[in-house]
């Protein structure tokens, strides 16, 4: 017995598209065709950051990747890798240079060897306050920073708070900046911050940060220096009980993008992405001010000696810096000082 397959088949599978068709569905019965709404998949883009997924910088890149996930409605994902999972910072800028990354948060310090102007925020003592720094960074200068940046391939997109540098030891108070003559103070291994204990009178000493805690506590070294949530985390507080707040300088953070991620949005998706850069530091600013009081609790609960400094005293020290490092600044330098 033979079997006509085109009736069995076709009669069942017309009446699925007709129904179909009936209920409002997407698929049509215009032709033998069948036309299907495809949805695009999102962009995932990658975010490289050397700190620690509870570290404030990163709360403010977890801040930012969701608010661009938010306005694009999903289109475009930012994925944070924290830890420096993706190098450290120095390998983490030549791979954004590249666009094998796409986002980073990097300090202002090593991206000065990028961008000549972004160095003007390693002089010391450059900011009266952490207000006059913001009202700085939040203007026009801070803008020229961030814009210089595409000269490197990067472009900056906004700053976060790293706090300021202070200095510790295990000997005594240092209230003046004679008071660090005789004192072996590790700095990093940077010219401008060698220059500055030297200027000061102390005598520095380049070493690996992760050996601090050590030579602190075994006398190698007489101090250090370093912001408060550092001096806490690191246990530096426990070794070297004498803090000096001094605050000789504020290297921010810069959340920047790779400039050839940048030029492959749209100008609409570049305006999202600067918007939720712009919020985000809000967010970091917030995390950052409540580690430093968390380590300030601390560090007091523990009994250390905390002096405070009169600035103009440390400013008038290192002013040898600024002849020596503050000529190509000197723009830049008066623009600041001018701001209030």
């Amino acid at each position: 017995m033979s079997v006509n397959w085109s009736k069995k088949v076709a009669t069942p599978a017309i009446g699925v598209l007709a129904s179909l068709a009936i209920m409002g569905g997407s698929m049509t019965i215009a032709s033998a065709n069948v036309n299907v709404h495809r949805v695009s998949a999102p962009v995932v883009y990658r975010l490289a950051d050397d700190q620690p997924a509870n570290y404030p910088t990163v709360t403010g890149d977890n801040a930012f990747a969701a608010k661009v996930a938010q306005l694009t409605h999903g289109k475009i994902q930012i994925k944070v890798y924290p830890d420096a999972q993706l190098g450290d910072e120095n390998s983490a800028i030549q791979e954004i240079q590249l666009g094998a990354i796409n986002f980073g948060r990097i300090n202002s310090a090593p991206l000065g060897s990028y961008s000549t102007s972004m160095g003007v925020l390693g002089l010391p003592y450059l900011f009266n306050s952490s207000s006059q720094m913001w009202r700085v960074l939040n203007g026009p200068v801070g803008n020229k920073l961030l814009s210089d940046l595409k000269t490197a391939k990067m472009v900056g997109l906004t700053f976060y708070d790293s706090g300021s540098r202070d200095f510790y030891n295990s000997k005594h108070p240092v209230k003046v900046p004679a008071d660090l003559k005789g004192l072996t103070i590790r700095v990093q291994q940077a010219a401008m911050f060698i220059s500055l204990v030297k200027d000061l009178g102390g005598s520095p000493t380049p070493m690996a940060y992760a050996d601090v805690y050590n030579a602190l506590q075994s006398g190698v070294i007489d101090g250090a220096e370093n912001n408060l949530p550092s001096y806490y985390t690191t246990n530096h507080y426990k070794v070297a009980k004498y803090l000096t707040l001094d605050e000789h300088t504020r290297n921010p953070e810069v959340l920047l993008a790779s400039l050839k991620t940048w030029n492959s949005l749209s100008p609409a998706d570049q305006k999202i992405i600067k918007e939720a850069a712009v919020y985000s530091q809000g967010v970091e600013r917030k995390a950052w001010n409540a580690l430093v009081q968390k380590s300030l609790k601390a560090i007091k609960a523990n009994g250390n000696v905390i002096t405070h400094v009169n600035i103009a005293l440390w400013r008038k020290a290192v002013q040898p810096m600024y002849t020596q490092y503050g000529k190509q600044y000197k723009q830049l330098i008066q623009e600041i000082q001018t701001t209030k």
